[in-house]
Parts: structure tokens; C-alpha cells; sequence
């Protein structure tokens, strides 16, 4: 059984095994910023302390298994996705999440018809730095000093296409097939998250 101490070891095992330049200071940073100990949604999948931490380690797993199924069918697509690029893509696409939450006291209706109290999560985007979601990801892992590849940006600021497709411009459409087709990181990072969420964590 895992635990969120577990976890973290594991997680901060992956980062560390890329030998990335910048790494360290990305973990000191997701320490600083309450990575390690803030849910993956308020209500969603994962909401409770260490839930992103989790899920970002699911995404990793889904991502692996993937990765292993494709290279079966398509072997020349391996060196495409490179296991360093994978780690730090699904590690690191959800890194915007880390400081937008904050615990605060919640009312719901049981079963019976009565209201009771219980201790739950809210989102204050204005304290945080609103900068949208994939695209924060990216913006603080490289302020962090991480030496990210032009495939590793695109699978983290794409990840949650298509949900970001009906608000974005005929631009920002054309941009995100034109990812899709430049790396096959992108979709596999975007299709890993997908199975975390609605599967693993269903």
C-alpha cells in the first residue's frame, strides 16, 4: 500500500533520475510552492491532501505502460519518447495546481435530508499567478531554472486538450494539432492523464 511519504520518494526518485540540470531546485521549489501536500481538484478526482502527487504519478505509470504497448506495435516510434522526457511531461504537468488551493469549511446534504459540516477545498486563482493552466506549468518549471526540451513544453502546455479546444481561437487549435504532430509525446502525455483521471482514479 502506498503512502503519500511513499510517494514523494518516488516521485522525487523519478525527477532526480533524469540528471536534469535544475531539477533540485524544482523540488525545493514544489516543497515551497505545497505541491506535495495539495489535492488534484476540489471535488473531482483525488481531492484530498497528496491527491496531485498521486495523480501525477499515475499519469506517469499510464504514460509508461502506454509507451510500452506503442513501441510494440510501432517500434521506430521509441526513440521519440525518451523516458527522461516522459518523467519530467507527467511529473511536471500539473506543477500550476500546486498553489491554487486552500482548505476551508464546506456544507453538503447527507442522505438523511441533514446538512453537515466537513472540511474540504476551494480555489483562489487571484492569489495565485493566473496564467491559465498547461501554460503555467511550463512558465514556472523553466523560471525554476529546468532545462526542458521543445517536446517536453508542448506535452505539458497541450495535456489537457481537447477540454481547452472550445475556448481557445482557430490559432491556438491550429497550434495544438501542429504539437500533436511534431512529437508523439504530446498525445501520449494528453492520453495518459485521461486514463489516470477516468480509470486509475475513477
Amino acid at each position: 500500500m502506498t503512502t503519500p511519504e511513499n510517494n514523494k520518494e518516488r516521485f522525487i526518485s523519478l525527477l532526480k533520475g533524469t540528471g536534469r540540470q535544475g531539477v533540485n531546485n524544482v523540488i525545493a521549489m514544489l516543497e515551497k510552492e505545497g505541491f506535495f501536500t495539495a489535492p488534484a481538484s476540489t471535488k473531482f478526482h483525488l481531492n484530498s491532501e497528496g491527491g496531485l502527487l498521486e495523480h501525477s504519478l499515475n499519469v506517469y505509470d499510464a504514460a509508461m505502460m502506454l509507451k510500452a504497448d506503442m513501441v510494440k506495435v510501432n517500434p521506430a516510434i521509441e526513440k521519440d519518447l525518451p523516458d527522461d522526457s516522459i518523467v519530467l511531461s507527467t511529473l511536471l504537468h500539473d506543477v500550476c495546481k500546486s498553489d491554487i488551493y486552500f482548505k476551508t469549511t464546506l456544507s453538503r446534504k447527507k442522505p438523511d435530508g441533514y446538512w453537515e459540516k466537513y472540511e474540504g477545498y476551494q480555489t483562489d486563482y487571484k492569489k495565485a499567478f493566473p496564467m491559465g493552466h498547461g501554460e503555467k506549468s511550463v512558465i514556472m518549471v523553466l523560471s525554476w531554472g529546468l532545462s526542458l526540451t521543445k517536446e517536453e513544453m508542448l506535452s505539458i502546455r497541450w495535456h489537457m486538450a481537447p477540454w481547452d479546444m472550445p475556448t481557445q481561437s482557430g490559432e491556438h487549435k491550429e497550434s495544438f494539432n501542429a504539437a500533436k504532430e511534431l512529437t508523439p509525446l504530446c498525445p501520449l502525455v494528453q492520453i495518459a492523464d485521461q486514463i489516470a483521471t477516468a480509470l486509475i482514479e475513477r
